[in-house]
């Protein structure tokens, strides 16, 4: 019997599982944002300083890929009720099962954004911002394309058999990394073993992109 999330004290906005229609939603919205933030940086800098912009994009962007490793391995995998709540995940794997993007946009702002803001100045932090946005929907879509995606694609198929081998019964810890393997070597978090796990496609409930 699968628990029910309405049971767990979010409410309907900050549901853990999602329909179909929420869960495009919330990809919407990340678009939204991202797209927000680009057209602001583009109207509102000046010539001079996009290449300064770009290197805070592209500052935000590495800085969330250490931030995806640090959230999954010390987050999810060890602090209550994180930890339950992905256990779920692992249970019940190509169901819509994920953080509320209204939480993690929230959660961005409040722990990015506004501190950037108070330190340095408004173009700046929306630059440094929207390199972590768009680092958080490339993890979004990987995790979506890994546990639902039909692909010929080489890097997909490398970043399927890395995160299987997260997913394998049995497996004690390791394989973090969702969009790159980096910081799992950086911290040695991937145990060797030459078992390699036998892929197996899903077609997933819903469909953002086919191919790859």
């Amino acid at each position: 019997m699968h628990m029910k999330f309405e049971q767990i004290p979010f409410g309907r906005l900050f549901s853990l599982e999602h329909s179909r229609v929420a869960y495009i939603a919330d990809f919407a919205l990340l678009y939204a944002s991202v797209a927000s933030l680009a057209t602001f940086l583009m109207l509102a800098g000046a010539r001079e300083r996009r290449g300064e912009f770009a290197a805070y994009a592209l500052l935000g962007f590495g800085g969330w890929t250490l931030i995806e490793y640090m959230l999954h391995r010390f987050v999810l995998h060890r602090l209550e009720p994180f930890q339950g709540w992905h256990a779920l995940h692992h249970r019940r794997q190509t169901d819509l099962i994920y953080a509320p993007t209204v939480l993690t946009v929230g959660a961005i702002a409040g722990f990015v954004f506004l501190p950037a803001w108070m330190l340095s100045d408004l173009s700046r932090a929306c630059a440094l911002t929207l390199g972590l946005l768009i680092g958080y929907v490339a993890y979004s879509v990987t995790h979506h394309a890994v546990h639902h995606w039909r692909s010929g694609s080489a890097w997909l198929r490398r970043r399927k058999r890395w995160h299987s081998l997260h997913h394998r019964p049995g497996q004690a810890g390791g394989h973090y990394g969702v969009t790159t393997a980096f910081w799992d070597h950086v911290f040695r978090s991937a145990p060797r073993d030459t078992a390699q796990p036998r892929l197996t496609s899903h077609a997933g409930p819903i469909r953002l992109r086919e191919g790859a």
